[in-house]
């Protein structure tokens, strides 16, 4: 090989190695930078997902959970706070039976104690005056009346009223605390609602929850009429509880609790849960106002003994209506006796409001005051006629 041939190839062999050089400069570059790429993404990760833990986690540990607790402790709190401020204005009644009024059964045998019943009721104002059921103060000889803190007091009946079976009894002296009257009507289906009595008559302050289930409810009596506008609830209502005050979360009293259905049929033995009946408290305050201040509730009156007709009577007796009452004996000097009332008329309609199976006679009658003046239809001998009759007031017995 010739100076010339060698330099020739000794430029070439550099030339070579100058390519394969930059060749292996790009490859390894990429390779390192690859590899660097790889270290810091596998470094960022972690970081990554717990930046995006903290975002979607925090609402999940932190945001929700306090906000149920929340939510349960303010519900607790309410009901304990409404509790704090009625129940020491709840009392137990203890109603001493008269024994010559309640049958023979309940007759007091010689070395043995009067009979008693018991119900709780609430003190609705500073002069002491405390309402309750009918029911729990009827057939007494003697009232009684324990305190939240268990002490003890006489007490005495203001008035009473059979319709709406509430009473209003008397204590005198100091009272622990007031309960204060709501508005009824503004109770919605599904509100918070707190029942207090004594249970059983032995557990006095007895505090149970529900909610309001139903209202305008209506319960039959044994009386031939119907307790009407009920507030239906299923905060636990027994024995014992009756003429205990059904209160709201604000505190106040909403209805005075009144009755509890157990079974809806003899025979086929449906048990039935959580149907507690109370008074609406716009009931209660327009009662209790007129016994305070007269004594009674003041009811119309029409003057007549009945017997009410339904379809089976009907059918029975060969009448000519389904629904009403059959007029028996018309009193001397009352509103029936002015308006021309005659015995066997059958009064079908007072008002424009038809008699019928859902509408009882006296609840149409005391839909009206005494002196206001309506129409009677009725039936006699088979025609029907109308009367005009201005209603009297009811006795007091």
């Amino acid at each position: 090989m010739n100076n010339s041939q060698h330099s020739s190839w000794r430029w070439r062999m550099i030339a070579v190695l100058v390519v394969f050089g930059l060749i292996l400069g790009v490859v390894g570059g990429g390779v390192a930078g690859a590899a660097a790429g790889y270290y810091m993404a596998q470094r960022s990760l972690p970081a990554a997902v717990a930046t995006q833990a903290k975002v979607v986690a925090a609402p999940v540990m932190a945001v929700q959970p306090a906000s149920v607790q929340e939510i349960t402790v303010e519900s607790s709190s309410a009901v304990i706070d409404a509790v704090k401020k009625v129940s020491p204005a709840v009392v137990t009644v203890i109603n001493t039976l008269d024994t010559s009024t309640v049958g023979r059964s309940s007759r007091q045998l010689p070395g043995q104690n009067a009979p008693t019943a018991s119900g709780s009721g609430v003190i609705i104002d500073k002069g002491g005056y405390i309402v309750t059921n009918n029911h729990v103060v009827e057939n007494n000889s003697k009232l009684e009346v324990i305190f939240a803190d268990g002490k003890k007091a006489p007490a005495r009946l203001v008035g009473t009223d059979l319709f709406a079976d509430l009473a209003v009894i008397k204590v005198d002296g100091g009272m622990p605390a007031i309960a204060t009257l709501g508005d009824s009507d503004a109770l919605q289906p599904g509100e918070s609602v707190i029942a207090i009595g004594s249970a059983l008559g032995d557990f006095k302050n007895t505090v149970t929850a529900g909610v309001v289930s139903g209202l305008n409810r209506q319960l039959d009596s044994d009386a031939g009429y119907s307790l009407e506008g009920m507030i239906q609830t299923d905060a636990a209502i027994n024995h014992g509880n009756s003429g205990g005050p059904l209160v709201n979360l604000a505190g106040q009293v909403v209805g005075i609790n009144t009755a509890v259905v157990r079974s809806t049929d003899v025979m086929t033995g449906d048990q039935a849960e959580g149907l507690g009946f109370s008074v609406p408290a716009n009931t209660v305050a327009q009662v209790s106002k007129q016994i305070i201040s007269q004594g009674y509730v003041s009811r119309p009156y029409l003057g007549v003994r009945y017997q009410v007709i339904n379809p089976s009577l009907a059918a029975a007796e060969g009448l000519s209506a389904q629904w009403g009452i059959l007029v028996q004996n018309v009193e001397a000097g009352t509103a029936a006796a002015k308006a021309g009332l005659q015995a066997n008329d059958i009064i079908t309609a007072l008002g424009g409001d038809q008699i019928v199976e859902d509408t009882p006679f006296v609840n149409l009658l005391l839909k009206h005051r005494p002196g206001d003046t309506l129409d009677l239809k009725v039936l006699r001998d088979g025609k029907e006629i109308t009367l005009s009759v201005t209603l009297g007031e009811r006795p007091q017995q």
